[in-house]
């Protein structure tokens, strides 16, 4: 067996697949077509239910099924409007993985996924978080550094391994946050990793059927392009995103403070201020994403979009992430057979 295969096989066993690097659930594009596609190529697909209509995941989710035999996950935003419908639609379907986002999950939905009999992931962005999904029964935790894109929490993936990684080895531990080479999956497995999640370093293979100008303007892009949206007040819950900057990004700092007029004037209440919120960010990302609009639209991005410049098919792209992951290990222990 491999040095690469020994340290990711709890991940391989977890996830049921081949290579244990799951394509983060991206909205707009993590639909039933990409997911089986990761899927198929022996990785770990996660279906973005986002703000989608149940009726649409529930379509969506069947479509999975038919077009592969593989494992996949369905990942579920705990604050969005039809959170509780998609849980039942997700477990009415026997998915065999529930990845919880957004927030954490209360303890009674945890049990209601365990019980459909699929394996339950969640994020963890705190040691003490950390501790308290383990209580509740999460089968793993994802670790998601700010250095991720979309939404982020504020704490680096360095910061997260030291806190959670090193500390916890009750459930297997995934990481993820600006990864896009296998030399930098090679030293996360040595440090105790599971497997890894991407996001948008698939974003940049042929099967994503992401608009051809926002992949160009990953292309284009440094990592330092990719930046964290700022909150303005604290009346309403803003969860970091990061993504490009451009026009896009900077209305919505313009719509935070329309919106904060419009809620201390009454003009709006605090729960349809917070909907405009996650509104905004759906339908930025869609223009980006299937019109693409790369000036008005959300180019979500992590930092790792500096380390990627070109399309490639996605076996290409997996193989390659393979030969830089084994060729390091060797590096590595050639370094430590000379100490």
């Amino acid at each position: 067996m491999s040095g690469l295969e020994t340290l990711w096989s709890k991940g391989k066993h977890f996830l049921g697949v081949r290579i244990p690097i799951i394509a983060g659930a991206m909205t707009w594009i993590s639909d039933s077509r990409f997911v089986s596609g990761i899927a198929n190529a022996g990785a770990f697909g996660s279906l973005a239910a986002g703000n989608m209509e149940p009726s649409l995941l529930d379509a969506e989710i069947k479509k999975v099924q038919e077009l592969t035999d593989k494992p996949f996950a369905v990942n579920l935003i705990t604050i969005a409007p039809h959170y509780k419908e998609h849980l039942a639609i997700a477990t009415k379907n026997s998915v065999p993985c529930i990845v919880f986002a957004g927030s954490f999950p209360r303890q009674p939905e945890v049990r209601i996924a365990k019980e459909s009999g699929a394996k339950v992931m969640s994020f963890a962005s705190t040691e003490s978080i950390a501790q308290r999904l383990i209580d509740m029964g999460v089968d793993a935790l994802i670790l998601e550094g700010s250095e991720a894109g979309g939404h982020v929490g504020h704490v680096s993936l360095g910061i997260l391994l030291q806190q959670v990684l090193f500390k916890f080895d009750e459930v297997p531990i995934f990481v993820a946050g600006g990864i896009a080479t296998g030399t930098y999956i090679a030293h996360l497995l040595l440090m105790g990793a599971a497997g890894v999640q991407l996001g948008t370093f698939f974003v940049m293979t042929e099967e994503c059927r992401a608009h051809s100008h926002f992949k160009q303007a990953f292309i284009r892009a440094r990592a330092r392009d990719a930046v964290a949206t700022p909150q303005i007040g604290s009346e309403l819950k803003v969860v970091a995103v990061r993504a490009l900057r451009n026009k896009g990004l900077d209305a919505f700092a313009e719509l935070q403070v329309d919106l904060l007029q419009k809620r201390r004037s009454g003009e709006i209440s605090h729960a349809d201020a917070q909907f405009k919120v996650e509104e905004f960010w759906v339908g930025a990302l869609r223009r980006a994403v299937q019109d693409g609009d790369v000036d008005f639209g959300s180019l979500m991005a992590g930092q790792s979009v500096g380390l990627v410049d070109q399309v490639l098919p996605l076996e290409q792209a997996l193989g390659r992430l393979l030969q830089e992951a084994d060729a390091a290990l060797d590096k590595i222990k050639a370094k430590c057979e000379s100490i």
